[in-house]
C-alpha cells in the first residue's frame, strides 16, 4: 500500500466526490488533483509542496506530457472527448485510475506503432488478474476508437486483441431467510433497518439510494434520474406498502433518508460498508452487500411473474440481457416443478399444458404488492 505524503487531508464530499487538499501548518490549504496517487497527484502535490500553484488540474494535459502522435497524447484527448465528460464522476475516476497506470509506463510510445501483438503482451502480464486486464483491453478500445475519429490513428490494434477467459463473480442475491435474519437483529425504527428496505423495495443502485429523500416522493410515486447509468434515465417506481410504512415518519426536513449520524449525505461506498457491516452483526455472510439486495428484488420481481421490460422499469437496468438471466432461473424452476410433477403423476397432465397460454399468464401476471400507495 502506497504510504500518504505528510500534510494531506482526503475525504469524501457528501455527493460522494473524493477531495484532496495539501494542508500545511500555518498555510492556506491547497486543492489537489485526483485521484489519489495517480499521475497528475504526484505531479500536483510535488509542484504545491515547492510553494508553486496547484490549482486543480483539468482533464487535459500541458503539451510537454504528449507528444504529438503518442499514446499519451490519445488519452489525454480522450479526457476531453464529449464520451468521456459525459460520464458520472465515479465512471471517470475509475478510468481515469485505470488509464493513467497505462500512461505512466507507455505514454511516451508511438500510437501508429502500437500492434496486437503489444497489446497481447500487456494483457499477458495482468493473467492473474484477469477481470482487470479485460477491462484494460476495453478502456484501451474506447480511445483508440477515439484516436481513429480525432485522425490520430487508421486501425484499431485492440479489435484483435486477445480477451482473458474467467468466471466472472456475481455479486450474491440475499435470500428470504437472510433479509428476515436481518430484520430480526434490525428492528423498526433503526437505519439499518430503513437501509435494508430503501434498497429492496427500489431495486435502486447504491450511488442512487443513498440520494433518495422527500423530493423525490410524490403522491405515492418515486420519481429519481440516475446517476450511474450508461444513459441517465427518470425512473418512476410505486412506492411498496412497506416502504411507506418505513419512511412516513421520517422528519420532512431531512435531506436523504439514508443519512449519517450526524445528518450528513452517505456516499455509495460508506452505504456499501454500512450495510455489509450492518449484515455482519445479523449473523449473514461477508458477501452480503446491497448490490445484492438489487439482485433480491429483482428475483422477487420474476418470482412474481413479472417480465423482463417490467423488471427493468423497476431497477433502471441498461441491459435487458442482465434482468433476463432472473427470469430464465425462476421459467426454468415453474418447469422442472411441471415436469417432476408430472413424473409423479403421469395421469394428471401438467406436461401437455399448453406453452403459449404459459407465456401469456407470465406475461400478464403482476407483482402483488407494489401497487402506488398514496399518503394520507
Amino acid at each position: 500500500m502506497t504510504k500518504r505524503p505528510r500534510h494531506l487531508h482526503v475525504y469524501t464530499d457528501r455527493h460522494g466526490h473524493e477531495r484532496i487538499y495539501l494542508r500545511k501548518p500555518g498555510e492556506k490549504r491547497v486543492p489537489l488533483a485526483g485521484p489519489l496517487f495517480s499521475y497528475q497527484f504526484w505531479e500536483a502535490y510535488h509542484r504545491a509542496a515547492q510553494g508553486v500553484s496547484a490549482a486543480i488540474q483539468s482533464d487535459t494535459q500541458p503539451e510537454d506530457r504528449n507528444p504529438p502522435g503518442s499514446v499519451s497524447a490519445a488519452i489525454a484527448g480522450y479526457y476531453g472527448s464529449a464520451e468521456y465528460k459525459q460520464l458520472a464522476d465515479s465512471s471517470r475516476s475509475n478510468r481515469r485510475r485505470i488509464l493513467e497506470r497505462f500512461r505512466k509506463e507507455h505514454g511516451t510510445k508511438s500510437l501508429a506503432k502500437l500492434e496486437t501483438k503489444h497489446i497481447n503482451a500487456i494483457i499477458d502480464k495482468k493473467a492473474d488478474k484477469p477481470a482487470a486486464a479485460n477491462e484494460l483491453r476495453k478502456l484501451l478500445h474506447i480511445v483508440f476508437e477515439y484516436a481513429i475519429g480525432a485522425g490520430m490513428l487508421t486501425e484499431n490494434p485492440i479489435k484483435r486483441a486477445k480477451r482473458v477467459k474467467y468466471v466472472k463473480r456475481s455479486h450474491r442475491a440475499w435470500t428470504d431467510a437472510d433479509v428476515e435474519s436481518y430484520r430480526k437483529r434490525w428492528p423498526e425504527g433503526t437505519p439499518q433497518r430503513l437501509g435494508l428496505e430503501v434498497f429492496i423495495h427500489t431495486g435502486l443502485r447504491r450511488s442512487d439510494a443513498v440520494r433518495l429523500g422527500w423530493s423525490h416522493v410524490r403522491d405515492g410515486w418515486i420519481t429519481i434520474t440516475t446517476v450511474k447509468s450508461r444513459h441517465r434515465k427518470t425512473l418512476n417506481i410505486p412506492i411498496h406498502p412497506t416502504l411507506w410504512h418505513h419512511i412516513k415518519d421520517t422528519p420532512r426536513n431531512q435531506r436523504t433518508f439514508l443519512h449519517t449520524k450526524w445528518g450528513r449525505d452517505r456516499s455509495a461506498k460508506g452505504a456499501t460498508n454500512w450495510i455489509r457491516d450492518a449484515a455482519h452483526d445479523a449473523g449473514l455472510p461477508s458477501d452480503s452487500s446491497p448490490h445484492g439486495l438489487r439482485h433480491a428484488i429483482c428475483v422477487r420481481l420474476a418470482e412474481a411473474g413479472c417480465t423482463p421490460h417490467q423488471i427493468q422499469a423497476i431497477t433502471g437496468h441498461d441491459n435487458l440481457a442482465e434482468i433476463e438471466t432472473y427470469t430464465k432461473a425462476v421459467s426454468q424452476k415453474r418447469l422442472a416443478q411441471i415436469a417432476m410433477d408430472s413424473l409423479a403423476n403421469p395421469q394428471s397432465g401438467l406436461a401437455n399444458i399448453d406453452t403459449n397460454i404459459l407465456k401469456m399468464l407470465e406475461a400478464l401476471a403482476l407483482p402483488s404488492g407494489i401497487e402506488p400507495l398514496s399518503p394520507p
